[in-house]
């Protein structure tokens, strides 16, 4: 071999030197040594596709997550005695996917990828795991390169009559089928568009199916809030208190117990935190943090308190925990308010509402008393007055409230008669 063969070409001969010497000693053809370089190498390409973690647990046994849409979390624990027998599934897995990947393939890669790049949040990320998880199960196993434009047309006009989806329902399941298609198209899976697919639907507004909810079923009336507030305030623990400053500030719950000592000002509570929800590593349950920047962007504000509850504020804020919301070294989750207010509605014999009544609540109240429409989006933390005033404002008068305010239209009484005769 002459002064001038390139070093690439002897580092090539030396590399085949050795791998023939490796096979010698393996008992093992230089053809069966290259198939087993290969598989090796391949191996380690589908183990670096997967990104869930693999360790090995107290009792000796390594464990990894699959994803498993029949799980609600998308997951299921995978365990086997050796690293080496686990990675053999895993490889195996992976590999199968990008041969032929299927519908559950190209959501998780969609879902997955936003996640890791913090374009969306956990719990968005769960939502539209169990959106995919309720339409597209039952065919997540379908590969995505035999579907047509025809085909994911037919699925989703079907999918409405037979859940008997309202318009906002659809929305979800629209929004996280074009994240698939738009996924399948960046994979050069199919060679249609997203827009393609949604030309083509014949939807209307009759389409949909109509739910008329109450406004008894949306927010407390004038009554309710009056005796709901007064047991908060005779009865004031520190769960009762979270839902009072719930009803004079109109804060979400997760905002609530994220709070911390330094949010209270004067009359203003400083909203910069909420809490998060995301599924557990081991398929069991979900763990509650708190994220430092609350649900959007609008909803970092200051929420000024009423001057009557400037006392509920001192009390709060008179503590040396982390949060203000915690006892014993633990912080109040959402549930643990969400369950109290189940317990104060029976006590109450008010009709059971959920945590976000209470604030729709407020948003009324706000509404009902003509507030200057700056003031009542920096309350609500909402980008218009548009979205308190369409999703918020509910009619919170009694019957009788109702009536008297009808009865008493100067039109009616001026031509209206009070005998009962004809």
């Amino acid at each position: 071999m002459g002064t001038g063969t390139p070093v690439f070409i002897i580092r090539a001969i030396m590399d085949e030197k050795r791998l023939q010497f490796d096979a010698y000693c393996a008992n093992m053809s230089l053809a069966e040594a290259l198939d087993a370089m290969s598989y090796m190498k391949k191996r380690e390409e589908y183990l670096s596709m997967h990104p869930y973690r693999i360790y090995q647990g107290s009792d000796g046994k390594w464990y990894t997550n699959l994803p498993d849409n029949t799980k609600d979390r998308g997951t299921r624990l995978l365990k086997r005695t050796t690293k080496s027998k686990l990675e053999d599934v895993v490889a195996a897995y992976w590999q199968a996917n990008a041969e032929q990947p299927t519908l559950d393939n190209v959501f998780a890669e969609w879902n997955d990828r936003r996640l890791e790049l913090k374009k969306v949040a956990p719990g968005t990320h769960l939502r539209d795991r169990q959106v995919y998880n309720r339409f597209y199960g039952e065919i997540g196993a379908t590969r995505v390169s035999e579907l047509t434009v025809d085909d994911f047309v037919d699925f989703l006009e079907t999918q409405i009559p037979t859940h008997s989806l309202t318009a906002k329902a659809f929305s979800g399941l629209k929004r996280v089928t074009k994240g698939i298609l738009k996924q399948a198209r960046k994979d050069r899976l199919i060679d249609y568009t997203a827009e393609d697919v949604f030309a083509e639907l014949d939807l209307s507004e009759s389409s949909f199916n109509k739910i008329v909810k109450e406004s008894r079923e949306e927010v407390f009336d004038e009554d309710e809030t009056d005796k709901v507030i007064a047991y908060l305030e005779q009865n004031p623990d520190l769960r009762n208190l979270a839902i009072l400053l719930m009803f004079v500030t109109g804060l979400r719950v997760g905002e609530v117990v994220a709070l911390k000592k330094e949010d209270f000002a004067d009359n203003v509570v400083r909203v910069r935190r909420t809490e998060t929800k995301r599924p557990r590593d081991d398929g069991y349950g979900s763990n509650y943090t708190v994220k430092d920047f609350p649900k959007s962007q609008a909803g970092v504000r200051d929420v000024i308190l009423p001057n009557e509850y400037q006392w509920l504020a001192e009390k709060l804020s008179d503590t040396t925990n982390e949060y203000v919301f915690e006892e014993n070294g633990y912080r109040f989750t959402t549930n643990a308010i969400r369950r109290r207010l189940t317990q104060v509605c029976q006590r109450t014999g008010v009709y059971h509402k959920s945590p976000h009544k209470i604030r729709k609540t407020y948003g009324s109240i706000l509404l009902d008393n003509n507030l200057d429409q700056r003031l009542v989006i920096s309350q609500m933390g909402h980008t218009s007055v548009s979205c308190t005033e369409n999703h918020y404002h509910r009619n919170r008068r009694s019957l009788e409230q109702k009536s008297e305010i009808i009865s008493g239209i100067q039109e009616f009484k001026k031509h209206g008669r009070t005998d009962k005769g004809m």
